[in-house]
């Protein structure tokens, strides 16, 4: 199976399995999941978040999912438990659809991880 199809396949059976859990079977856009991803790398579940909170949960997100690119390193946690990071390489400039690629196939990586999905 080409890489690009395997792609596929897992980003809808993640978005099917999010939008099951939390959207009532709504299918999840790409920024909704990165802000699921933000949720759970904070790990404050149980709260409401301000629309900059919203920001900075994306940002972090976007720091977690590319670190194992090399794009960004874990720094450390501030005392409100929010985890920062270094840029370590600038991202290339992408075109949309590249960006919306590397983002899914970062998020499949980050959710195989987690055995979220197989």
């Amino acid at each position: 199976m080409s890489r690009d199809l395997q792609l596929k396949e897992r980003w809808e059976i993640l978005v099917e399995k999010l939008s099951g859990q939390f959207s009532d079977g709504d299918p999840l856009e790409l920024d909704a999941i990165i802000y699921l991803v933000g949720v759970q790398e904070l790990g404050q579940y149980h709260r409401k978040y301000k629309k900059d909170d919203k920001l900075d949960l994306m940002h972090i997100a976007i720091c977690r999912l590319l670190e194992p690119y090399g794009y960004y390193e874990f720094d450390f946690f501030d005392e409100e438990g929010w985890p920062h990071y270094v840029i370590k390489e600038k991202l290339p400039p992408l075109k949309s659809g590249e960006q919306s690629i590397l983002m899914k196939e970062a998020i499949v990586g980050y959710f195989l991880e987690r055995e979220y999905i197989i």
